[in-house]
C-alpha cells in the first residue's frame, strides 16, 4: 500500500491529508483557536466527588469541568499493567488505551470517595476533548508518547503493540526494553514502528521520556491549580512522530517554516527519513494539485457514490451515526444475490474510509442490503473489518444481524469534522427542515384568531417572509379579507426579507408594538 502525507500550512490553519494508494483517507485540521487538547497534562482541583456515578469533576481551567472516573485514578499500592495485552493507539498522544483504558478491569476499583476529596489538587491528562455539552474526560494515569515507546509512570510492566504480529518479535522487544527499565520506575509500551529500532535508540528515548516526567512533577510544585503543566506536540510533529516510517513514501509540505520544523525534528529521531520530506513550491496549491480539495469541500454530503452505481447515505445524530446502503442504478445481470454482495462489499470499504475521513466516533449502525446467505454476510463483515484495521482509532464491528445491520463503535477523542467545522443553521436550528408556506399561513391565521378572541380592535400588520407572502398572493388571494371579516379588525400583509422562511411577525399599527410572542404560539 502506497502511503503519503500532504501538509498544507498557513498562519491560521494547518491541514494534514493522509493518502493511501492515491486516495484521501484521513484529514487532520489544527487551528490556533481550536487547539487539540488530547495528551495535555494539567494540574487540576477536584470540584466535586460523586459516589453515585463513581466519578469526580476536576477544574482544569476549561469552560466545563473535566470528568474523572474512579478507574482512572492512580492507586499508589496497586500498580497495574498486563505484560502481554497492552495495546497501542496509533494516534500518538491518544495512547490512553495503554493507560487508563488498558488497565480498567484488571484490578478492583476502589470507591471514588476513598481516593479523592473536594478541593484536592490532582495531576490529570486529557483523554477526550469536550464534545457537544460534555466537558473533557481525563485520567490521572498519565502516559507520555515518544516515537518508539510510550512511558507510563504509574504502570509496572512492559507491553508491546498488538499490531506487531510475530510472537518472537514481540518477545524480543519486550525483553530488550525490560532490561533497560529501572526498577519501580513505571512501565512502557513498545510502539509499532519499533521493529527495526536498536537498543541505543530505546535507551535514548526512554531517558528523554523519563526526564520529561521528572520535569512535569517539578513544575507542579510551583503552579497553582488549575494550570497547564505539559502540552502535547502540535498535529504536524505528532503525525510525523506516530506515522512517518519506512512505509510512508513521501511527505509533501507547502510551507518553508513547517518543512524546516519537520526536517529538524527528523534529524533527531529518524535522520534516514529526511530525504523523503519534500518542499512543495509550485504555484498551483498542493491540495488542488493532488485533486483532493473538492473532496474536502464535499466532506459533509449525505450521499457517497460507489463505483458500481450504488451509494451510501450518512446521517449524524446526537446518539449515533446511521449509514444506509442502497443499490442505486446498479442492477447487476441475473443473480440478485451477487448484485447485493457486490454493492455491500463496495459499501463496506467506503464506510471504513468515510469514518476515518470525517473522524466520526461513537456508536455507528450500518444498514446493509439484506443478504440471503450467511456466507455473504461473513464476506461483507470481513471486508469491513479489514479496512477498519487500517484505522488509527480503535474500532469494533459486530456480526451482521438478521436485519442486515452491523453495529459498531469507533473511538472518539474529539469532535468530528462535522461538529468542529460547521454550526447549526439559524433558520432550521440544525434540523435541515423548515415549515412550508402553507403551514406558516395557517399559523398566522391561528395567531389572528387568538387576538380576536380577546376582543382586540387595533389594526395589525402581518409580516411574512417574501416566499410566504407570494404564496398568499398566488394561492390564497382572499386571505386578508377573509381573516379581517373573521377577526373584526383591519389587517395589512407585508413581506419582510429579514425574516426567516418560517418566521412570522405581528405588529400593532400605530404603537408599532410586536405582539408575536403573545399570539403566535403554534
Amino acid at each position: 500500500m502506497k502511503r503519503e502525507l500532504l501538509v498544507n500550512a498557513t498562519s491560521r490553519e494547518t491541514r494534514v491529508a493522509i493518502m493511501e494508494d492515491g486516495q484521501l483517507v484521513e484529514l487532520l485540521i489544527d487551528r490556533p483557536d481550536a487547539r487539540r487538547m488530547v495528551g495535555d497534562v494539567y494540574l487540576g482541583k477536584v470540584e466535586a466527588v460523586l459516589p453515585g456515578i463513581q466519578a469526580a469533576f476536576v477544574n482544569i481551567g476549561t469552560e466545563k469541568s473535566a470528568f474523572l472516573h474512579a478507574a482512572d485514578v492512580v492507586v499508589d499500592d496497586a500498580p497495574v499493567g498486563d505484560d502481554d495485552d497492552e495495546d497501542e493507539d496509533e494516534s500518538g498522544a491518544d495512547e490512553q488505551s495503554a493507560g487508563s483504558g488498558g488497565r480498567r478491569g484488571r484490578r478492583e476499583v476502589r470507591p471514588i470517595q476513598d481516593l479523592l476529596k473536594r478541593g484536592q489538587d490532582i495531576l490529570v491528562q486529557i483523554t477526550k476533548e469536550p464534545i457537544s455539552t460534555k466537558g473533557p474526560r481525563v485520567t490521572a494515569q498519565v502516559s507520555l508518547a515518544g516515537r518508539f515507546l510510550v512511558y507510563m509512570p504509574f504502570a509496572a510492566k512492559v507491553g508491546v503493540s498488538r499490531k506487531i504480529d510475530e510472537r518472537s518479535e514481540r518477545q524480543r522487544l519486550r525483553a530488550m526494553v525490560g532490561e533497560m527499565l529501572p526498577d519501580n520506575s513505571g512501565g512502557v509500551i513498545v510502539r509499532t514502528v519499533s521493529e527495526d529500532a536498536t537498543k541505543e535508540t530505546f535507551e535514548r528515548e526512554l531517558n528523554t521520556l523519563m526526564n520529561n516526567w521528572k520535569r512535569i512533577k517539578r513544575k507542579t510544585q510551583f503552579l497553582r491549580a488549575p494550570a497547564l503543566v505539559h502540552r502535547e506536540t502540535n498535529v504536524t510533529r505528532g503525525l510525523v512522530r506516530d506515522l512517518f516510517s519506512a512505509k510512508v513514501e513521501r511527505v509533501s509540505v507547502d510551507s518553508k517554516q513547517v518543512y524546516n520544523e519537520i526536517t529538524e525534528y527528523l534529524q533527531g529521531i529518524a535522520p534516514e527519513l529526511v530525504e523523503r520530506v519534500k518542499l512543495y513550491e509550485e504555484n498551483v496549491p498542493l491540495f488542488d494539485k493532488e485533486e483532493i480539495e473538492t473532496e474536502i469541500r464535499d466532506l459533509f454530503k449525505r450521499r457517497c457514490d460507489l463505483p458500481s452505481g450504488g451509494y451510501i447515505i450518512i446521517e449524524q445524530t446526537e446518539a449515533l451515526v446511521s449509514i444506509d446502503v442502497n443499490s442505486g442504478r446498479y442492477t447487476g445481470k441475473r443473480d440478485p444475490e451477487k448484485t447485493i454482495l457486490k454493492t455491500n462489499t463496495e459499501a463496506a470499504k467506503e464506510i471504513a474510509r468515510q469514518l476515518r475521513l470525517r473522524d466520526v466516533g461513537g456508536i455507528i449502525v450500518c444498514d446493509f442490503i439484506d443478504m440471503e446467505t450467511q456466507g455473504n454476510r461473513d464476506k461483507v463483515l470481513h471486508e469491513l473489518r479489514t479496512h477498519l484495521g487500517r484505522d488509527r482509532a480503535r474500532t469494533k464491528a459486530f456480526a451482521v444481524s438478521d436485519l442486515g445491520l452491523v453495529e459498531m463503535t469507533r473511538q472518539r477523542v474529539r469532535q468530528s469534522h462535522y461538529q468542529s467545522m460547521t454550526e447549526s443553521c439559524p433558520t432550521c436550528s440544525g434540523s435541515g427542515r423548515v415549515f412550508t408556506p402553507e403551514t406558516i399561513v395557517r399559523r398566522t391565521e391561528r395567531a389572528v384568531r387568538r387576538m380576536a378572541s380577546e376582543g382586540r380592535k387595533e389594526s395589525v400588520v402581518l409580516r411574512l417572509h417574501p416566499e410566504v407572502a407570494l404564496h398568499v398572493l398566488e394561492q390564497e388571494h382572499d386571505f386578508v379579507k377573509r381573516l379581517e371579516k373573521l377577526a373584526g379588525f383591519p389587517l395589512e400583509l407585508r413581506d419582510d426579507p429579514l425574516l426567516k422562511p418560517d418566521e412570522i411577525k405581528l405588529v400593532v399599527r400605530g404603537a408599532q408594538r410586536d405582539v408575536t410572542q403573545q399570539y403566535a404560539l403554534a
